[in-house]
C-alpha cells in the first residue's frame, strides 16, 4: 500500500513496431466526505446531459460494452471471475470487457498496446510513468483531456473537488488539464504506512528502550549481535532508504525534497556523506545485513522470522501484520513494535519519512482517445465518488463483506477470517478495492480493520510524527521536453548513486570517494535535473 523516480525497464521484442515504444514507454492504498449524495444518485432528475441516452441514475441503461485494461492481483484466474468486478458492473449498470497483462508485465504490455493503435476505453495505469508525463499522453492522442467530460458527465467528482481545492490542484497538469479519475486517500491516516520496525521482546529483555537518536540505534544493535546473536541485526530492502529512514537522521534524503521552495537532490548534500559514513562503520562492526546489496522480500522474510535480524525498515501490513503470527509460532513472546524515524539529537522531530500525498498515481483510470463510448466511461467512473460507490469500493456489499453495526460497516469473517484461509488482503482484493486502489476515495475506517493489531495502528501514531511535510515535493508535472530529458539524467545519476552507495557502506571505496562521485554527478548534468524540478515546483506553486 502505497513517490521516488520510476525504476528503468528495458524490453525486448521481435515486432519492429515495438522499437517505437522507446518514445512511449521507456522511462524513466475516511473519514472523508463522500464525493456525492443519494439524492444526487436516485431522485430521477436528470444531472448530465445524455446524448447517449443513458439515463441519469444506476445503473445506468445501455447494451454498449466498454473495454477495461488493468493490471490486478487477485486469487482467481483473471478479473472476469471476481466477484467485486462483477457486482459492479450490475450496480452500474456498465457491461465491461477486461483485458489484464500477466503479472509484472504491465508496462511492456501496455507498450505494446499503445504502438499497436488499438486502444481500450479505459485505461488504468500511472501516467506519470509515460515518458514526457501525461500532458504528453494527451498531446500524442492516447488519452483524452477530460475537463469537458467531467464538468458535463462526472458530477460527484465534480462535486468533490470544488468541495477539495487542495485535492483538484495535485489532479491538474501545469496546463490545467484533468488526466484520470483517480484514486485518493480520503484521511491523513492512510497517508503513512511505512517506518523502522524493532524486536519489542528482545528490548525488554536487555532492559532497553524503543531508540530513537543514531546513537540509540547502535546500542540497539550492538546488544542484539552480542546478545541475542542476530547474525544480521539490521536489515532491510534498500529502496527503503527513499523515504528517509536513517538517511533522514542527517539532515537529507536519498531522494528529491525542497527547502523553503527551493528544490534539492539528497546524496549532493554532504550530509550524505555522513550517512555513507556512519553506515560504513555498521557494517563493519556487524551490525548491518552482510548481504544487504542483495536482500530482497524472501531474504528479509527469512532474516525476520529465523531470528537473524532484529531490526528492519517496512510496512505496518506486509511487515509488522505479516510477520509476527509467524514469530509467535516459534515463540509465543516474540513482539514487533515500531520506533520512531531516527534523529541525531533526541527531542528532535524526524526530518523525513514515509508520508503518500492525498493523490497517489498509480491506479487511476484515464478515458483513451479511441473510446467510442465517452460518456458511458465518465458516468461508469464518477460512480465511485458517490455514496454508493464509495461504500462498495471500500467495504463492498452489506451483508456479505460487511455489516452496519452501530452505523459503522465492520468486515465480516469473509474478509477477516476467511473460510478458504485466505489471507485478509487476499479476501479483500476480492470483494473491495480499499487496500488495492482504483476511482474513489479511500475511507480510513478501513484500515481501522485491516490493520488487526494494536502494533499496528500505534506504528501509525509513531510514523507519522515527523515534518516531512515542510519538505516534500507534490506531484508536480514537468512539461514533456523537460520530463523526458529528467527521464535521462536520472538513469544515470540513480545509477551512479546506487553504485557509490553501496561501495562505500561495503567498504569497497572509501568515504573520501564521495567527492569524486559528486563530480561524476556533475558531469552526468544533475544541476539541470535539479532545474527542471525547480521549474515545474515553481509552476506548481502558481496553479
Amino acid at each position: 500500500m502505497r513517490n521516488a523516480m520510476a525504476k528503468k525497464s528495458k524490453f525486448i521484442t521481435i515486432a519492429l513496431s515495438v522499437l517505437m515504444l522507446g518514445s512511449l514507454l521507456a522511462g524513466c492504498s475516511s473519514g472523508t466526505k463522500d464525493a456525492g449524495t443519494a439524492t444526487e444518485q436516485g431522485s430521477g432528475n436528470s444531472i448530465v446531459s445524455n446524448s447517449d441516452n443513458i439515463g441519469s441514475t444506476y445503473p445506468l441503461a445501455t447494451d454498449k460494452t466498454l473495454t477495461y485494461w488493468a493490471e490486478y492481483n487477485t486469487t482467481k484466474s483473471t478479473i472476469d471471475e471476481v466477484p467485486l468486478f462483477q457486482e459492479w458492473q450490475k450496480r452500474t449498470g456498465v457491461p465491461l470487457k477486461f483485458i489484464s497483462p500477466p503479472s509484472g508485465q504491465a508496462k511492456d504490455t501496455l507498450n505494446i498496446l499503445l504502438a499497436s493503435g488499438d486502444l481500450p476505453d479505459l485505461i488504468e495505469y500511472d501516467w506519470f510513468n509515460f515518458p514526457g508525463g501525461p500532458e504528453k499522453a494527451i498531446a500524442e492522442g492516447y488519452i483524452l483531456k477530460l475537463n469537458d467530460i467531467i464538468d458535463e458527465h462526472a458530477p460527484n467528482l465534480k462535486k468533490f473537488l470544488a468541495e477539495n481545492p487542495a485535492i483538484d490542484k495535485m489532479l491538474k497538469t501545469d496546463n490545467g488539464s484533468y488526466y484520470t479519475f483517480p484514486f485518493l486517500r480520503g484521511d491523513p491516516l492512510l497517508q503513512v504506512y511505512q517506518g523502522p520496525i524493532v524486536r519489542e521482546d528482545w528490548l525488554e529483555e536487555l532492559d532497553l528502550p524503543l531508540p530513537e537518536t543514531i546513537e540509540d540505534w547502535h546500542t540497539v544493535l550492538k546488544a542484539f549481535k552480542d546478545e541475542k546473536g542476530a547474525t544480521a541485526p539490521l536489515s532491510f530492502q534498500l529502496s527503503f532508504l527513499n523515504e528517509g529512514a536513517f538517511v533522514g537522521a542527517f539532515g537529507t534524503n536519498r531522494s528529491w525534497y525542497q527547502e523553503d521552495g527551493i528544490v534539492k537532490y539528497g546524496p549532493l548534500q554532504e550530509s550524505y556523506k555522513d550517512f555513507l559514513t556512519t553506515f560504513r562503520q555498521w557494517y563493519e562492526e556487524g551490525l548491518l545485513d552482510r548481504n544487504i546489496a542483495n536482500v530482497d522480500g524472501k531474504a528479509l522474510d527469512a532474516n525476520i522470522t529465523t531470528g537473524a535480524t532484529g531490526a528492519t525498515i517496512h510496512n505496518s501490513g506486509s511487515g509488522i501484520g505479516k510477520w509476527t503470527p509467524l514469530l509467535v509460532e516459534n515463540d509465543s513472546k516474540a513482539k514487533l513494535a515500531a520506533a520512531p524515524y531516527p534523529v541525531i539529537n533526541r527531542g528532535d522531530v524526524p526530518k523525513f519519512g514515509q508520508k503518500d500525498p492525498q493523490y497517489t498515481t498509480g491506479t487511476n483510470v484515464a478515458i483513451t482517445s479511441k473510446s467510442k463510448n465517452v460518456e458511458l466511461a465518465a458516468r461508469l467512473l464518477d460512480w465511485g465518488y458517490s455514496e454508493e460507490g464509495h461504500m462498495f469500493f471500500n467495504f463492498g456489499q452489506e451483508g456479505l463483506s460487511y455489516e452496519l453495526k452501530d452505523g459503522e460497516p465492520v468486515y465480516t469473517d469473509l474478509l477477516m477470517n476467511n473460510p478458504d484461509k485466505l489471507t485478509p488482503s487476499q479476501a479483500m482484493s476480492l470483494y473491495i478495492r480499499a487496500n488495492y486502489g482504483g476511482p474513489f476515495v479511500q475511507d480510513k475506517r478501513y484500515i481501522k480493520q485491516y490493520l488487526v493489531l494494536p502494533q499496528q495502528q500505534a506504528a501509525l501514531d509513531i510514523w507519522k510524527n515527523t515534518d516531512v511535510d515542510k519538505y516534500k515535493i507534490p506531484q508536480v508535472t514537468p512539461t514533456p521536453e523537460e520530463a523526458s530529458e529528467l527521464a535521462q539524467i536520472m538513469n544515470d545519476v540513480n545509477t551512479l548513486i546506487d553504485e557509490m552507495t553501496l561501495k562505500i557502506i561495503l567498504g569497497n571505496e572509501p568515504v573520501d570517494a564521495y567527492e569524486s562521485y559528486m563530480n561524476k554527478l556533475k558531469t552526468l548534468k544533475i544541476d539541470r535535473a535539479i532545474e527542471i524540478q525547480q521549474a515545474a515546483l515553481d509552476r506548481y506553486k502558481t496553479r
